[in-house]
């Protein structure tokens, strides 16, 4: 990522969170509209789910300006959700909802150069997040 994306994916996330609790509501709608089947992976309360959700989103924005301290949160993040039950197919369905309810909720301030640095920080914070379930499966399996 470019320091100006990274500078336009802080800025943009300030806007959402005044409206965070929605946010994550729409999120998760959309995602169970793309993929129902993901619903089953979630079992708790769905406010929690979603306040922590912007906390981790908020943690990884804030993260992109300090990508050492970031990766080795982002792996751990995605050696946990292979105990979930997240399977790799799953991070585009989450980038689409998520950029989707980004376009919603940003309106008119999510412009083709924000899109572009959201889907920048989301390839990179998937991927390695992808990285680290990939580890975790190999450490399992060798174990």
């Amino acid at each position: 990522m470019t320091p100006r994306q990274i500078e336009l994916v802080q800025e943009s996330f300030t806007k959402v969170l005044p409206i965070a609790p929605a946010a994550a509501e729409i999120f998760y709608a959309r995602l169970f509209e793309i993929d129902p089947a993901l619903r089953g992976l979630f079992k708790g309360d769905m406010k929690e789910q979603g306040r922590m959700l912007m906390m981790m989103i908020g943690g990884a924005v804030r993260g992109l300006a300090n990508p050492p301290a970031l990766i080795p949160v982002l792996k751990d993040l995605g050696a946990r959700h292979l105990g979930y039950g997240v399977e790799e197919r799953h991070y585009d369905t989450v980038g689409t909802a998520l950029i989707w309810t980004l376009q919603k909720g940003l309106g008119e301030a999510f412009t083709d150069q924000v899109c572009e640095a959201w889907v920048a920080a989301y390839q990179l914070l998937a991927g390695v997040m992808q990285q680290g379930a990939r580890e975790a499966r190999q450490m399992k399996k060798a174990a």
